[in-house]
This record gives C-alpha cells, sequence and structure tokens, in this order.
C-alpha cells in the first residue's frame, strides 16, 4: 500500500472522511496543514496537472462563494498568485505519492491511481456539506 501525504484543511469534514477512505484500504496517511504549509508557485502547480485553471479552486471559500474572485477569469499566474496569498482557495486535498501529484479527491481516480476498497458513498467528497451562513470552520 501507499503512504500518501494529504494536505488538508484541519477540521474539513470531507478532508476527514477522505483519509478514512485511504487508511481503510490499507494506505498510511501523513497529514499536514495546507493553510500553514510554505508553498511555493512551481510546487503548488505540480499538483494541478492536466487540469484548467477553474478546476484547482475550491469553490467552497468564501472569496468565491461571494463572486470576490472568478475562477473562469484568471490565467495560471493569477491563480497561483492569489492561492499563496490565500491557501483557502486551494482545492483540497492535494495529494502526493512518491513523484505522482493530484489535486481533489474523486474517488474513482483515487482508486485508479492508488486503489480504495469499494465502499458505496452518495455524498460528494469534495464539496463543503456547510453553508454560507452556518460555516463554522476555522481559518475562513
Amino acid at each position: 500500500m501507499a503512504t500518501v501525504t494529504f494536505y488538508e484543511k484541519p477540521g474539513c469534514s470531507n478532508n476527514t472522511r477522505q483519509k478514512k477512505l485511504l487508511t481503510a484500504a490499507g494506505h498510511q496517511v501523513v497529514a499536514k496543514d495546507i493553510l500553514t504549509e510554505t508553498w511555493q508557485a512551481e510546487r503548488l502547480r505540480a499538483f494541478f496537472g492536466e487540469l484548467t485553471v477553474r478546476d484547482w479552486f475550491n469553490y467552497s471559500a468564501p472569496a468565491i462563494k461571494h463572486g470576490e474572485i472568478e475562477p473562469d477569469k484568471l490565467t495560471e499566474q493569477e491563480a497561483l498568485a492569489l492561492m499563496l496569498e490565500n491557501p483557502l482557495l486551494i482545492r483540497r486535498p492535494l495529494m502526493q505519492v512518491g513523484d505522482t501529484l493530484m489535486a481533489g479527491f474523486d474517488q474513482q481516480a483515487v482508486d485508479n491511481w492508488i486503489g480504495l476498497q469499494k465502499i458505496e458513498t452518495a455524498s460528494d467528497l469534495e464539496s463543503c456539506p456547510r453553508t454560507l451562513e452556518k460555516a463554522s470552520c476555522s481559518h475562513e
């Protein structure tokens, strides 16, 4: 099984569920705080691979929900600069196994990559389940 470096927002319920899926499949998870990690643009960019710029973003971030940032209108450089300034904008989790990097938690993509147990879930494992009005996560 794999050792997964897992960049998360501590306290995020979806990140907690994602880590449980990984450990249930026998993977070792090394959790790191995405908000306090010292990111460099080149390193952060590597996690997004072939994703379009709009898919680099966490759409639960308050700045996006309030319309302050429109990911569809940003260049790669603008997007990275905003994420370095405000890591809440980064799509979570960021994961690394060896030299391979991934952003987000698409169960099928993760299963194809490192393997997951066949656990059926109807819930969205990426979008924050809390409404903006009821959000109680720290750092937001």
